[in-house]
């Protein structure tokens, strides 16, 4: 039951391209959603006072999803659709604040992440260099020696190709692991400093939702 109402509040998160006149050079940078409560945004069971609460997962998701397929690098508005006495209380008035700083300690995380990324990877290449030094070594070291049939050359190649197998892991992460972490955090950096809008919206409106 818990889970069906869940879904029902967030099927009212409706998607549509904000059609204000006053927009401007947000046309194609528009994110739009319509809730009936400012708490619907919010996780209910975060203790911390609204300003400092994380956004809803699925939320956060739907922002974040629609946020990636806006074109170019331009600044991003975010338009939320609310009752006219939810968008005037308290909380309606502070939630653009609350938006902007839950993407701030989203991007703030994130770089924490890729930092972190860079770090494995240093770690890693120190490592996978290290190893291919001593496999180095070890064949050099094998090819003094004489060995029956094939066998030498099989040591030695096998060193070799576990020396370089050693330093896969560190080329994967330092060349192209860290992009899509990079990508994000730009992505919610570009969030942390949107454009929040918040819109009332009549009960006429509400029963007849935009298509």
């Amino acid at each position: 039951m818990r889970h069906q109402r869940r879904q029902q509040q967030l099927c009212r998160l409706m998607a549509r391209k904000a059609q204000t006149p006053d927009i401007g050079p947000f046309d194609r940078h528009s994110i739009s959603l319509r809730v009936d409560h400012v708490r619907q945004l919010f996780q209910t069971l975060d203790p911390y006072p609204f300003t400092e609460r994380d956004l809803d997962k699925d939320a956060e998701e739907f922002i974040v999803s629609w946020a990636r397929e806006l074109t170019g690098d331009g600044p991003i508005r975010i338009v939320i659709h609310l009752p006219a006495q939810e968008a005037s209380s308290a909380e309606g008035r502070k939630l653009g604040n609350a938006v902007r700083r839950y993407f701030e300690e989203r991007t703030r995380a994130v770089s924490l992440d890729l930092r972190e990324c860079f770090r494995l990877g240093r770690l890693s290449l120190a490592i996978g260099a290290s190893v291919l030094a001593l496999c180095m070594l070890g064949a050099q070291a094998l090819s003094q020696h004489s060995f029956p049939g094939s066998l030498q050359s099989f040591l030695t190649e096998s060193l070799i190709i576990l020396g370089w197998v050693a330093n896969w892991r560190p080329m994967e992460i330092l060349l192209y692991d860290w992009w899509p972490i990079a990508r994000h955090r730009n992505l919610l950096r570009r969030l942390s400093v949107a454009d929040v809008r918040i819109v009332a919206v009549s009960p006429d409106e509400r029963s007849h939702p935009p298509h």
